[in-house]
Formats: C-alpha cells, structure tokens, sequence
C-alpha cells in the first residue's frame, strides 16, 4: 500500500522513514559485494559477528554482520586489510535506523577474480543468444531412461537416483561417472555428454555436483562445456551445487535445477501424485457419467410419461376417428351431388321427351320422307324434295305409312 508523499503539513514520522527504507532495501535480494575488510568485531562467545567493508577505490564502506561460526569455519582466516569477496542480503534495521549488509559466504580475493572472468564469459554468450528461451528443449513428461553425469560415489549422484526412485520405482538411469572439479573434468564432462546425447534411449541428461567453492565449481563455467550443452539435440539439466550457487552452466542449459535432490524431482514426476490425479481424473469422469446417465433417463422418463407413448394407438385411433368423421363427410357430400344431378338429368329427360320427335307425332302430327332409289331416306321439307310420282314413307305415332306422291302445290 503506497503511502501519501511527505508534505510539511503531512510530514512522516521516524517509524514511517525506517519500515519505506527497510522494503526499498530489502528488495535488492542477494548480492556478491567485493572490497577491503577495515575493522573485525568478533569474539567466540558471540552469535554474531561485525565487519566493516571499505570499497578500495573510494571513500566509502558497508556494514557487514555474519554468524561467528561462518567466520570460524573459513578455509583462510580473514584479518584486517583483506581483499574480499561477500555474499549477502542487504537489510536495514528500522529500530534503529542502521544499514548492514547480512553476510552468508565469505571469500578471498582470487575468487573475485574468477567471478569477474565468469561474469565477463556469461555477457559474452548472452550477446550470442545462447540463454534464449526459445533455445531451451522442453523436458519429457516421463523420460524412458535419465542420463546422469555426476562424480564417482558422490552425494550429488545418490541424492538424484534415491529421490528419483522414490518418485518412480521403474525409472531408468545410465550414470557416468566423471572429475567434477579439476584440470580433467571439463573434458570428461564433455565426452560423458556427447555419448549420452547420441544414445537414442536417453530422453533427459542431468550434470550434477554438490557444492563447493568458485575453484571448485570453475569447470562448469566453463565455454567449451557451454558450447557442448548448446549444441546437445536432448535436454539438459544443470544441477550444481546448491542455490546461491551460479555457473555458467545454469544459463546455457534447458533447465536449472537448485540441488541435484530438486533436479530429480523436476525430471521425474512423482508416482503417489500421479496415481492422485488419475483417481481424481476417474472419480470426475464417474461424476460426469453418473450425471449424463441420470440426465438421460429423466428424459426417457418425461418422455414415457407423454401420452402418445403411455398408449402408442390414442393417436391411431384419434386418426381412425377423424377418417371417419372425413369418409361420411364425403359420403354425405356425394349423396347430395348425386341428387342434385340426379334431378337435374331427369328435368333434362323431361325437357328432351316433350321436345323430341315421338311427342310430336303423338300429338298429331307426321313425318313425310322420300324414299330414293338409292341412299338414305330424307325428310321432306320442301316441294322439290318429292315431285310428283316420288316414294314417300309417312311416320306416325305408331308406325309408317308408304305412299305415292300425286302432286304438288305451293303456299300462298
């Protein structure tokens, strides 16, 4: 929570300075800080121990505290004037209001040097790229079998293959054994990586050594085996040393492991986990199966309950009843047509009969057709039709008359 700035109408009080300055400092982590020891304040009965670090090329110094045991198990005792080269955590002592410099690791001179030459080597294949994280080769989930390059007996070697085997009874290991310090470790370290990177069988390669000293770590800061790890086509895992630890090694590689313990865990997945997540992976999808199922018969039930399925023949018989409803319908429809075109056939008959040839002749009347010597016979509507002496046949009402034609006369 950032805090409103210091005004004179608003100033902060004493406690307020120390607890800003103590986060401000305390955020800068851990550092490595070179320079001239000034003053020692150190007696065997006390915890803890003071120094004064004076930069040699100015006028300025930092307050160093350390436990009294890590001054007294020193390789080389440290006395006043000594170059140095310190690894700690700044902190700042708000009670009150003092700056030191808490000191984990303490070493001469020479071991500035090296740093400052493994500092230089790491700029340099940073420049190159070699820290890419688009370089890095993921790690398999289960690797097949687990390179391990490591020294002969070492505690770094039994660290990794009893955690790993803890974690995977069935996990496959080919160790070679090297120098991990030394003129010859390099080399080694070298030849014990191409040979495990060409074995098809090898899907993961871990480098491992416990802690040490700059000297003793020096092989793995160095370029050819940087080169040789960038160049592997498996994964590789640095595990040197423990965590404040840092070569080269660690930036060129895939993945940087703190401890060679927490490298066997990073590689191999831890079984009594896995089975966890397969029984949760399982007990989900029976949950999810168990619902699906239940969901499903609430359909089938809903859909049982509907009627037409309660009794699959309502809607036949529902349709049979609108059919016959339709059929009489229809039937009813046709009588009446029927009907009508019944009496209207017998109206026409009616309309034909008074109108038609045999009514006339019952009334009275006649037809007079000439009969020629050959063809059809032909009414006579005209007296040309049948001058005198022509054949006639006379129709009545109830049969016909033959005749001859006497003579004709015309109308007024």
């Amino acid at each position: 929570m950032s805090r409103p700035p210091a005004t004179f109408e608003n100033p902060w009080s004493v406690s307020t300075v120390n607890t800003e300055v103590k986060g401000w400092i305390e955020r800068l982590g851990y550092l490595w800080v070179e320079g001239q020891l000034t003053q020692i304040n150190m007696k065997p009965s006390w915890k803890l121990s003071y120094l004064t670090l004076r930069d040699v090329n100015q006028e300025m110094s930092v307050s160093l505290t350390a436990s009294t045991a890590l001054l007294q198990n020193l390789p080389t005792p440290i006395k006043d004037g000594d170059r140095i080269v310190v690894y700690g955590k700044p902190a700042f002592y708000a009670g009150r209001g003092s700056f030191s410099l808490w000191v984990t690791e303490i070493r001469h001179v020479g071991v500035g040097e090296l740093l400052a030459r493994i500092e230089n080597l790491r700029r340099s294949l940073a420049a190159e790229g070699l820290f890419d994280a688009s370089r890095k080769l993921p790690l398999p989930y289960l690797p097949r079998t687990i390179g391990l390059i490591t020294g002969r007996g070492s505690a770094a070697e039994r660290d990794v293959l009893s955690v790993a085997r803890d974690r995977w009874p069935q996990v496959n290991f080919r160790v070679l054994n090297t120098a991990v310090q030394g003129a010859q470790a390099v080399s080694q370290v070298i030849e014990a990586l191409e040979k495990l990177d060409a074995d098809d069988e090898v899907d993961v390669i871990i480098i491992a050594r416990g802690g040490g000293s700059v000297e003793d770590l020096l092989p793995f800061s160095e370029e050819a085996l940087q080169r040789a790890v960038s160049a592997a086509s498996t994964p590789v895992v640095s595990a040197i040393g423990h965590e404040p630890d840092s070569p080269v090694l660690d930036n060129v590689a895939d993945l940087r492991a703190a401890t060679p313990t927490d490298a066997a865990k990073r590689v191999v997945p831890d079984v009594a986990e896995e089975h966890a997540l397969l029984d949760e992976a399982r007990a989900r999808m029976a949950q999810a199966v168990g619902q699906w199922v239940a969901r499903e018969r609430n359909n089938l039930d809903s859909l049982r309950s509907r009627p037409v399925l309660a009794d699959p023949r309502t809607p036949i018989n529902a349709r049979r009843d609108e059919l016959d409803t339709a059929l009489s319908s229809i039937r009813r429809e046709m009588r009446h047509v029927l009907g009508q075109e019944t009496s209207r056939v017998a109206a026409l008959r009616g309309q034909v009969s008074a109108l038609g040839p045999a009514s006339t002749l019952e009334r009275g009347y006649s037809i007079v057709q000439v009969l020629p010597r050959d063809g059809d016979a032909e009414v006579v509507t005209t007296l040309d039709q049948s001058p005198p002496g022509s054949q006639l046949r006379i129709r009545v009402s109830d049969g016909s008359i033959t005749a001859a034609g006497m003579g004709t006369q015309r109308a007024d």
